[in-house]
C-alpha cells in the first residue's frame, strides 16, 4: 500500500524525517510512502493536493497537532479525526450562521473514509474536528462555534484534506495530536514539543508495522 503522508509544515513531522533520513523538502519519496509539506492553511493544503494527488496512493494519511475544544482530552493527546467541517463556510444572517448547505451551493462537512484496522488506530479516540482559516481564541466565538458544531478539535488544514480525498476517491486518515486547548490565547499553556513527540511516535510505528 502506497502512502501520501500530508503535513502543513516540517516541523510538525520532524522527528519523523529524522527517523527515516528525509530531506525535509516539500515532497519526499520512499519506496512505501511519499511525504508531500503543503504550507499551513486549507488553500495551500488543496493547491499542493491538487498538484500530488493521484490513484497511485492507496491512502493519505493527514498528520498535525490541533488545538482542542475539550479539556477532558489531556495535551499530547493523538487523535483520530473522523470528521471534519469548513466552520467559516457560509453566511451570516444578522445574528445567525447560514453554512454553504443552506445556502444551497455544496456542504462544509467531510469524512475521513477507510476500511482500515490497523491495531494502531483502534486505540484512538475518534472525534470531530473544525477547519478554519481563524484560529479562535476569543471566549465570544469559541462558545459560539461550540455551540453550533460541536467540535473536539480544531486546524487549518483537516478539511480540505478529507475534501480533497473525497474527490479523487482515496482512502483517508486524519490523525492530529493536541497541542493546546481552544481559549482565550494562552500561550504559556501551550505543549508543541510534547503533542509533535507523541504524534510522530505513533506515525513511525504505524509506518513501520504497516
Amino acid at each position: 500500500m502506497k502512502i501520501l503522508l500530508v503535513a502543513a509544515t516540517n516541523a510538525e513531522i520532524s522527528l519523523l524525517t529524522e527517523h527515516f533520513g528525509l530531506s525535509g523538502a516539500a515532497l519526499m519519496k520512499t519506496e512505501k510512502f511519499d511525504l508531500l509539506i503543503t504550507g499551513v492553511g486549507m488553500t495551500a493544503t488543496a493547491f499542493a493536493l491538487g498538484k500530488h494527488l493521484s490513484n497511485r496512493y492507496q491512502l493519505v494519511l493527514n498528520l498535525g497537532i490541533a488545538g482542542s475544544f475539550d479539556p477532558a482530552i489531556p495535551l499530547g493527546t493523538v487523535l483520530n479525526v473522523v470528521a471534519d467541517d469548513f466552520s467559516e463556510l457560509g453566511a451570516e444572517d444578522h445574528g445567525q450562521f447560514l453554512p454553504i448547505e443552506d445556502l444551497g451551493f455544496g456542504k462544509s462537512s467531510y469524512h475521513a473514509y477507510n476500511n482500515l484496522l490497523h491495531p494502531s488506530l483502534t486505540e484512538l479516540k475518534k472525534v470531530k474536528g473544525i477547519t478554519v482559516n481563524t484560529v479562535h481564541g476569543a471566549a465570544e466565538s469559541i462558545d459560539a462555534v461550540k455551540n453550533r458544531l460541536h467540535p473536539i478539535t480544531e486546524s487549518m488544514e483537516g478539511a480540505a484534506v478529507l475534501y480533497s480525498c473525497e474527490q479523487a476517491g482515496i482512502a483517508c486518515l486524519q490523525i492530529r495530536s493536541i497541542s493546546n486547548y481552544v481559549e482565550p490565547r494562552n500561550r504559556q499553556s501551550w505543549e508543541i514539543g510534547l503533542a509533535i513527540k507523541n504524534l510522530n511516535e505513533w506515525a513511525i510505528g504505524f509506518l513501520t508495522n504497516s
